[in-house]
């Protein structure tokens, strides 16, 4: 039987009835069918080591609910007999949810690839989340400015005149703000070479102290006197740094001398002293011990050894036990530290020899 009545743009009311019902059958199918897939998905990540199985379920939990609405609601219109008009329009408006929902996809799948590498690597790179955080704000960024011209294509802008205009002004923006970009591209080559990452020691010209933050202009450090420094990046990577926290073992050079009235013999004796000394404390590599000079004041001599830890505290408990333990050997030897001293040797004239400068 033919539909007699009035239509609603070009479709009668039971072709709108039928395409309302196609939209809400395929609204729950696609809901169900989402369920589904996540349950599965995080039912495997479980059970598995397999980390792309974890991935997959976080990224498509990004899914918002009026993505597959809008998609059912789409398909449901393909029923119907629209004007082109309308119907460029609708497809117009799907092309933008679409590319909405890919980047919320995007983004969510960058932030989860991020928090599984630095959990998986949290041990042995801890260095890599500066890194990969880094990085992930540049794919970010990547992402949402493709995702924006993708969208003002799709609305007919002409995004090679738009391309073009931004180069010629982001020539000017970028000589107006050349100290900023400069902070911002040294921060993206801190993060990916690396010099120093948080909690490292690290000394730079006459400051030194714990690195704290490193963002994207600035980076942070607490100073041992308890205050914090803050330095632009750009400044950091013109600057020597010296990054403690890399040492491995800790070289240390220390001299002292002893009087000129020391006896040969002492002094030959005085390395095998000092090396035995050196090799009793723990956690030390004696190198060398050497009669180095003779001094104003003093026999000077040099000694040399590595302290198999990092710890400063560590590294000024074993000197101080070497010198405690080097002064009871000098006295047990008998053998004087030195100290500045100053000889002045007087000759006194005999009165035949004044006599003779006065005539």
């Amino acid at each position: 039987m033919r539909w007699l009545g009035p239509d609603y743009y070009g479709n009668p009311p039971v072709d709108w009835v039928v395409a309302a019902a196609i939209a809400l059958s395929l609204v729950v199918v696609f809901n169900l069918a989402l369920r589904v897939v996540l349950h599965h998905l995080r039912h495997v990540a479980s059970r598995t080591h397999n980390h792309f199985d974890e991935f997959a379920a976080e990224v498509l939990a990004g899914t918002r609910r009026w993505f597959p609405a809008s998609v059912a609601l789409y398909l449901g219109t393909t029923y119907l007999a629209l004007p082109q008009p309308a119907v460029r329009a609708i497809e117009h408006v799907m092309v933008v949810v679409v590319l909405l929902q890919a980047a919320l996809w995007g983004h969510r799948a960058i932030r989860v690839w991020i928090d599984q590498y630095i959990d998986r690597h949290r041990e042995d790179d801890a260095g890599g989340a500066t890194t990969m955080r880094m990085l992930g704000f540049m794919l970010r960024v990547a992402l949402w400015s493709m995702i924006a011209m993708m969208f003002l294509a799709n609305l007919g802008v002409d995004i090679t005149t738009l391309v073009t205009s931004l180069g010629i002004g982001g020539v000017a923006v970028a000589l107006a703000l050349q100290n900023i970009l400069g902070n911002v591209f040294a921060s993206i080559s801190i993060a990916l070479d690396r010099p120093f990452i948080i909690g490292d020691f690290i000394v730079v010209g006459d400051a030194s102290g714990t690195v704290e933050y490193i963002g994207l202009r600035t980076t942070r450090i607490r100073a041992l006197s308890g205050e914090q420094i803050v330095f632009p990046n750009n400044t950091l990577l013109t600057n020597r740094i010296h990054n403690y926290k890399r040492m491995y073992e800790r070289r240390v050079l220390f001299q002292f001398g002893v009087t000129y009235q020391t006896p040969p013999d002492k002094l030959r004796r005085i390395p095998a002293v000092l090396r035995e000394i050196v090799t009793s404390q723990q956690k030390t590599r004696f190198d060398r011990a050497h009669f180095k000079e003779f001094g104003a004041s003093a026999l000077i001599f040099h000694v040399v050894y590595f302290v198999l830890d990092v710890d400063y505290n560590l590294y000024m408990d074993i000197q101080q036990a070497i010198n405690l333990a080097l002064h009871a050997r000098l006295a047990q030897e008998r053998i004087e530290f030195a100290y500045p001293t100053q000889t002045v040797y007087v000759q006194s004239d005999s009165p035949s020899d004044l006599s003779r400068r006065c005539s």
